[in-house]
């Protein structure tokens, strides 16, 4: 188990345990205080979708800003048990873990969520294959973050909003359109 570090929030400088699997890629601390920096850093009452969870850092500094539920989508058993462990740490009960292909949870899942975060694994399509679930799983005003392998000005009705870069990887914060 490697671990990695909650930057912001009532758990700021938090470590917490990481499965360690092939193509795994922990979002680094700089990308996330950019994100959380366009989001603001209070995200009361937010519900917040984190698929491909991985190491879940991504939904867990959701909650430890304050989001009131934040679900983690992951299907690697070995990723969900570090997932379960690191809620029971910081005693995060508004965090669900949930063990299902993302895909399939998108296309199952209520929707309305006011963040969607997407960091899916590279060259396998998955960006598009989330894309028609888009417009039911982020809410009228919500956000969704995406990484990608190149830029995005678009998913779906998401339009970019914000946009950096990190070695090789594109990061973008994304909203609905007025069109």
């Amino acid at each position: 188990m490697s671990r990695v570090r909650i930057v912001g929030g009532q758990w700021r400088s938090r470590l917490l345990p990481v499965a360690r699997l092939p193509g795994l890629r922990p979002t680094p601390d700089r990308v996330r205080e950019t994100l959380f920096n366009w989001l603001g850093q209070d995200l009361h009452g937010w519900h917040c979708l984190d698929l491909f969870a991985g190491t879940g850092v991504l939904g867990f500094e959701a909650a430890s800003r304050g989001a009131a539920r934040v679900t983690l989508v992951e299907r690697d058993a070995r990723a969900v048990a570090a997932l379960r462990e690191s809620a029971r740490i910081l005693g995060a009960e508004q965090v669900e873990v949930v063990r299902a292909d993302a895909v399939e949870f998108a296309r199952s899942a209520s929707g309305g969520f006011d963040l969607v975060f997407l960091d899916p694994p590279y060259r396998q399509g998955l960006l598009e294959r989330i894309e028609p679930e888009l417009e039911r799983l982020v809410a009228p005003d919500g956000w969704l973050y995406a990484e990608s392998e190149q830029p995005l000005t678009r998913l779906g009705h998401l339009q970019t909003v914000r946009e950096g870069r990190a070695g090789q990887v594109r990061f973008h914060l994304m909203r609905g359109s007025s069109e």
